[in-house]
């Protein structure tokens, strides 16, 4: 069994306190760089007392290993970074990053999405047992970006996976709808109909 081919898909998610909303559309795409997928999407939200509003980029290989990904917020900060597929990050001027070297994954603040590129790339069956994965990880209050372990574990393919942070006493179960994409994220995000 496999997740089906992506569509053109858009969903959004609300979180389950205070205010804000993802728009997230996500689609396959022909791109020279070797891209396949595209995902843009607007967060607004705030959590932890500090409101943000911000847009992203993701753009993937057809195996969903993040190639590049922008975000920006709406008071004018921007980062943006390119990866060659396989961990290996740099700066869009080609300034090398090589403690992220092994980041193939990155996980947005306020995003429930990102917790869906890993889930999608590795294809997991509860036989794997658990992934232990290094994250680029981006905070929307300094915009600096870090490397954060994350664990996966498949409890039933293609419908949910655990989620358990590796520097913290933190796990969730994330269900997933046909094409990966997270549903809900029990205490922080539920998936809104659109």
């Amino acid at each position: 069994m496999a997740f089906r081919p992506l569509l053109l898909t858009t969903v959004r998610w609300r979180p389950m306190e205070g205010d804000g909303l993802e728009h997230l559309t996500i689609a396959p795409i022909n791109n020279a760089g070797g891209a396949a997928i595209r995902a843009a999407g607007i967060i607004v939200g705030g959590r932890g007392g500090t409101p943000y509003g911000v847009s992203y980029r993701i753009d993937c290989t057809a195996g969903w290993a993040v190639l590049s990904f922008s975000v920006e917020t709406t008071d004018g900060r921007r980062l943006a970074l390119i990866s060659d597929g396989a961990g290996h990050w740099r700066t869009e001027d080609g300034v090398a990053l090589p403690h992220f070297d092994g980041c193939i994954d990155i996980d947005l603040y306020g995003s429930p999405f990102t917790n869906s590129l890993p889930i999608r790339r590795l294809e997991m069956t509860p036989d794997d047992g658990t992934a232990k994965l290094s994250m680029l990880y981006i905070p929307f209050d300094t915009f600096e970006p870090l490397r954060d372990g994350q664990h996966y574990t498949c409890l039933v393919p293609e419908k949910l996976y655990r989620y358990a942070a590796e520097d913290r006493n933190f796990t969730v179960d994330l269900p997933v709808d046909e094409d990966g994409l997270v549903i809900d994220y029990p205490i922080y995000f539920r998936r809104v109909a659109l």
